[in-house]
């Protein structure tokens, strides 16, 4: 047979009851109803909690605008970087037959083979399909060029 020992809330050790409205700490053996951050008695004001509804949903909608902000951002980087690898890619795959200078503007053409290959001639001087202009940087990369900026430049 087991023996319960627990001491109930409201129950002092030697059994007797405080009534429901008597707010007793059993741990200090003291009242202490002032103490308590919440109304204690039956007229204390009523507890409601707060309609947080509309501040989450202002919330939610400021947070997904900035990721959404910021995925734009890196979706643009990202697209930047694919076009810079592709017109690499195209440079150095194309036919030449000298080492490019850095800093020097080079152009790219389709010869009647559909084959390209980089010049230093400028467009107006070849009759060749013209794909476009570059400069190879400091880091071994090939900026493509605007064409106003590419007549400007020689």
């Amino acid at each position: 047979m087991f023996l319960f020992c627990r001491n109930f809330a409201g129950m002092k050790k030697d059994g007797e009851k405080k009534p429901d409205l008597v707010v007793f700490n059993e741990e200090t053996q003291a009242y202490d109803a002032a103490l308590k951050p919440y109304g204690t008695s039956a007229s204390s004001p009523v507890i409601k909690p707060l309609n947080t509804a509309t501040w989450r949903n202002d919330g939610v909608q400021r947070v997904n605008k900035q990721f959404k902000s910021k995925f734009d951002e890196v979706r643009k980087e990202y697209e930047e970087l694919i076009e810079k690898f592709q017109y690499n890619d195209l440079v150095y795959n194309s036919k030449f037959n000298f080492e490019p200078n850095i800093g020097e503007i080079y152009h790219l053409y389709n010869n009647r083979k559909e084959e390209s290959f980089l010049s230093i001639i400028a467009p107006e001087q070849c009759s060749f399909h013209h794909l476009g202009s570059f400069r190879l940087n400091t880091d071994k990369m090939w900026e493509k060029l605007a064409s106003a900026s590419v007549t400007s430049a020689q």
